[in-house]
């Protein structure tokens, strides 16, 4: 079966709001039928496409590129998507990443997700269906790089979204993951107010049917850690029994 769904067809080419079409992708994908494929339908719909066919050259060809968006396979030779995914995020290196792969089962999805991809579609795809996942990583970025708060004060600590680091008195800038950042802007979208793991699926995983609420207690929980300085007894992201969560400000 070819990995992706020519069922789907083709997208009709469409405007859609907040997304320039003049965005620049990253394709890292080593199989020929799915880089021609992907890289026809991007570019009918107006995107930049750069293809590498390996992943050991990505984090020196993202810094010359500044693409928009990576989609990245997890299986490359050489090193796996999900080694450069990691690489990236490490690198303090935020650009959207949607990983393409063949292991569907949760447990490979958790990993992906947990490595700091945004998205992760498992072949066969629908060509329309990977359109609309590139769309809304897309939105996401602009949105955030043209406004919403970047900066966060809780207490004597101090969350600087944009460049995805915290700062706590006495040591040094803890790294957050830009699923991490996600999560923090929606919290402060919703400060003081209950926010449940179904809405934390919904809009920041975009995930209602395919992931579950034990990836969302990872998440908050390690991103607590970084945040709070006591995770034990949190003062500022806090854990609603049998509701879900709420970020306490003022």
């Amino acid at each position: 079966m070819s990995p992706v769904d020519e069922k789907s067809g083709r997208s009709d080419s469409e405007e859609s709001p907040g997304v320039a079409p003049e965005a620049r992708i990253l394709l890292v994908e080593d199989e020929p039928s799915l880089i021609f494929t992907l890289q026809d339908t991007l570019e009918s719909e107006g995107f930049h496409v750069t293809v590498l066919t390996s992943g050991a050259d990505v984090l020196r060809q993202v810094g010359e590129l500044r693409p928009d968006l990576i989609l990245l396979d997890v299986m490359l030779p050489g090193r796996s998507g999900l080694d450069v995914c990691r690489d990236l995020r490490e690198g303090q290196i935020e650009v959207p990443v949607i990983m393409l792969t063949a292991l569907d089962r949760e447990s490979d999805k958790v990993t992906g997700l947990d490595t700091g991809a945004d998205d992760y579609v498992t072949k066969p795809f629908g060509v329309k269906e990977l359109l609309a996942r590139i769309r809304v990583q897309l939105r996401r970025r602009a949105s955030s790089s043209e406004g919403g708060a970047d900066h966060l004060r809780l207490g004597s600590i101090e969350v600087n979204l944009r460049k995805g680091l915290v700062f706590r008195p006495g040591s040094s800038p803890i790294a957050l993951s830009t699923r991490e950042v996600q999560i923090i802007r929606y919290f402060m979208q919703n400060a003081n107010k209950p926010v449940s793991r179904d809405d934390l699926l919904e809009q920041v995983w975009n995930y209602e049917q395919t992931m579950n609420t034990r990836t969302v207690d990872v998440h908050v929980s390690k991103l607590c850690n970084k945040i709070e300085g006591d995770s034990d007894e949190p003062r500022f992201l806090t854990t609603l029994h049998g509701v879900g969560y709420m970020l306490k400000l003022g």
